[in-house]
């Protein structure tokens, strides 16, 4: 090694991964332990360095991909509310520390053992595909109807929550998708509408789920509506600062999420 290269200490960031969306991870895991120990996501997010708005995402993203709720919260003001962790979740965080200790002592020995620099480098030059969809849902499929072009593909998320996608027979045959396989389903939140008193016989809509409003983030354009639909899971929808200020949007108040089933992404591990 040249003189003037300083020596290379081998650092690395450990996540929880499902499928190709990182679960948890360092900053995911504060913010879980601060939430633990204020009671509150609006005091977490302070704590750690974050927007109220990126905590409550975050909680949405674990809580949504997670077998089981890991963050209970219940409603108060626009920035309140009691917030803890769930059994679940703090045997997460007790997991996290184990693998978290014997990640370091996997990375000190792999520190001993190179003694190439520019194999290091390319050891370390790995690429993470990621998704950006706000919504992603682990489900089992319980069904798949195929059709001449699109088969019909039905989820059952946490809980038992019903979920349709369409794709093409060409996506199933190359995914491999059969019946009581596990999947994620994606959906931008743009492609959510919210709706009140919804009659689902009346709506051409395949996915309607309805819950109670766990949340409402105003912008200067546009509204950041969080549903509650059961199971734990969490559902976004960005709809305009207008169209939620004439439905009359509240914290706490019952909503559904409506989407269509061409609008679900599915995807596998």
């Amino acid at each position: 090694m040249p003189a003037n290269r300083k020596a290379i200490e081998l650092e690395g960031s450990l996540w929880f991964q499902k499928s190709e969306n990182r679960f948890l991870g360092g900053e995911r895991i504060a913010l879980l332990e601060k939430i633990d120990e204020l009671g509150s996501i609006s005091k977490a997010a302070k704590s750690v360095g974050i927007s109220y708005k990126t905590a409550w995402q975050l909680v949405n993203a674990v809580n949504n991909l997670s077998e089981k709720e890991l963050v209970d919260r219940t409603t108060g003001g626009k920035h309140g509310g009691g917030t803890k962790l769930t059994r679940e979740g703090k045997k997460l965080l007790n997991r996290y520390r184990i693998v978290q200790e014997e990640h370091r002592k996997f990375l000190d020995n792999l520190e001993e053992r190179f003694d190439d620099s520019e194999k290091l480098y390319e050891f370390l030059n790995r690429i993470s595909v990621r998704v950006s969809a706000r919504n992603v849902f682990s489900g089992t499929i319980t069904s798949i109807v195929r059709e001449p072009v699109n088969a019909e593909i039905v989820l059952s998320l946490k809980g038992g929550i019903p979920l349709t996608a369409i794709v093409t027979n060409g996506a199933v045959d190359k995914l491999g998708l059969s019946e009581g396989m596990s999947v994620y389903a994606i959906i931008k939140s743009s492609a959510v509408i919210i709706g009140e008193d919804i009659d689902v016989g009346k709506v051409s809509t395949r996915n309607v789920l309805c819950g109670r409003i766990a949340n409402i983030i105003d912008g200067p354009v546009n509204t950041e509506v969080d549903v509650e639909i059961g199971g734990g899971n969490v559902i976004t929808s960005i709809i305009t600062q207008r169209s939620a200020e004439r439905l009359g949007l509240k914290q706490g108040g019952e909503a559904c999420a409506m989407f269509k089933a061409s609008s679900v992404i599915i995807g596998t591990s």
